[in-house]
């Protein structure tokens, strides 16, 4: 029998923590198997299969076998929501402008009838996966699917769709020259706000499609897309105003059109926001008739 050195010991008490604090992990053992492992004397060869473990971005079923639904003296999930998103090299291009709309269909592909996190379960019937041009120069993210979007399978196609494609067209453009997704790409019930290990799960597919479109510029619409997309939470009135850097390209914040079909008086602010975005990217507002 021979110990594990206390290298590998940390190692694995770190990787304990990370997997407690994520979830979504399948061990060839069990943690407890593992905790044991960590504190008492083991095989060498046993020690090396404790090591290998398959991490993956959420559980295939509906619930893990051991999670805080299923055992109540688990603490409940909490993922670390300040880990930044993946930095993505800007600078070259490595898919053709060309091949990218193939490109999207193959990440589309790869997430399948997705069962990944709990919203497959609680009434989604489709899954929303982005819409627009995939060579664009401006990209939009929000929150979620609506009724609407669950019913169609494309992004703010219902009243905040609607309101979202008027700022679209007040900022020179049509939507058929941006890029539309979500945090996540299946309806929460009763438009909830996802939760951290859905969000997490699914913005893995999110920031495959903005490595393939590559915008020059990134609009978080609201907080849950802002909080995911920099890897922090912050205030709105902290966020806004300004042009930050994400994912090797830029991004600014503004308000989600649902929340402005809520409070109308925050539509002078947002515009605020689309203006900073124009400038950015040199976009000229249509003329009005008459002017």
């Amino acid at each position: 029998m021979t110990p594990l050195p206390p290298e590998q010991r940390q190692q694995l008490a770190t990787l304990l923590a990370y997997c407690r604090e994520m979830g979504g992990i399948d061990f060839y053992r069990s943690e407890k198997d593992l905790a044991e492992m960590a504190a008492d004397p083991v095989p060498a060869q046993t020690a090396a299969e404790a090591s290998q473990v398959t991490i993956r971005s959420a559980p295939s079923t509906p619930l893990n076998p051991a999670s805080p639904e299923t055992d109540p003296t688990m603490p409940p999930r909490k993922p670390n929501l300040l880990t930044p998103p993946p930095i993505i090299d800007f600078s070259s291009s490595a898919i053709a402008p060309q091949e990218r709309a193939a490109a999207l269909q193959t990440i589309r592909q790869e997430i399948g009838d997705c069962t990944r996190c709990q919203l497959a379960f609680e009434g989604r019937h489709k899954i929303v996966f982005g819409d627009g041009d995939p060579n664009a120069e401006l990209l939009f993210v929000g929150e979620g699917p609506g009724a609407d979007e669950d019913e169609q399978g494309v992004p703010f196609v219902g009243r905040a769709g609607q309101l979202l494609n008027n700022m679209i067209a007040a900022m020179g453009l049509g939507r058929e020259r941006v890029y539309i997704a979500n945090i996540v790409k299946c309806r929460p019930p009763k438009n909830r706000v996802p939760e951290p290990d859905e969000a997490l799960t699914c913005t893995q597919f999110l920031f495959q499609q903005i490595g393939v479109v590559r915008p020059k510029l990134i609009v978080a619409l609201g907080a849950t897309a802002a909080t995911y997309m920099l890897g922090s939470k912050a205030s709105l009135s902290v966020l806004r105003g300004k042009v930050q850097d994400c994912m090797g390209t830029k991004l600014i914040v503004t308000y989600h059109p649902a929340y402005l079909l809520r409070d109308p008086r925050q539509k002078a602010e947002a515009w605020k926001d689309l203006q900073l975005a124009m400038q950015f990217l040199n976009l000229t507002p249509p003329k009005r008739a008459g002017s």
